[in-house]
């Protein structure tokens, strides 16, 4: 299944469990009401930023909008991830684990072109993000604090806030990202 299908299934899947029309998730995203419609039909490429503003109106990880049915002891080649790129072209995701029913976290490998930046919104309510730096350079700023890495280096923070990855070196910094999402107790 191609990831415009995989959107629009669990796009609608969200809206139906939630009892919400498009007009609410417009609201509550910031999003067109075209746009929405556009992701159901399975007709639309949006961009990362884009899929964020939709996890947070439906208060799910991001990831939960692009997941299928989840396998179990299956692996993930990785001519198989899809790549998702962040609409200035200097930011790629390349989602390997999404979060599901029986999985609290998202595995991401990251590349983010030499001299640039990408913001991300949080990523939920008391989320984590674990970074491990492969190659390049890569500050990563919080609200309260920068954070410098070099190859080999990991950072644990809050990531329930708006964050940005800041590439210092003059190579791409690619890293591993893993998103972890507590679950609620029922």
């Amino acid at each position: 299944m191609i990831l415009g299908e995989r959107l629009a299934e669990n796009l609608k899947q969200l809206r139906a469990e939630r009892q919400l029309s498009l007009s609410d998730v417009a609201k509550l995203s910031g999003l067109s009401k075209a746009m929405l419609s556009d992701m159901e039909k399975g007709s639309s490429n949006p961009t990362i930023n884009t899929l964020w503003k939709l996890a947070h109106a439906f208060n799910v990880p991001y990831t939960r909008l692009l997941e299928e049915q989840e396998k179990t002891g299956a692996i993930v080649r990785g001519s198989e991830v899809v790549e998702q790129i962040e609409e200035h072209d200097k930011y790629r995701a390349y989602f390997y684990f999404n979060v599901g029913p029986n999985r609290d976290f998202e595995l991401i490998r990251c590349e983010l072109d030499a001299a640039s930046i990408h913001r991300t919104d949080g990523h939920g309510p008391n989320s984590t993000e674990f970074i491990y730096l492969l190659s390049g350079n890569l500050e990563v700023q919080t609200q309260h604090r920068a954070f410098d890495l070099v190859p080999d280096d990991a950072l644990e923070f809050d990531s329930s806030q708006e964050h940005t990855y800041v590439n210092t070196g003059n190579e791409p910094a690619v890293f591993i990202c893993l998103n972890y999402y507590p679950r609620r107790n029922t």
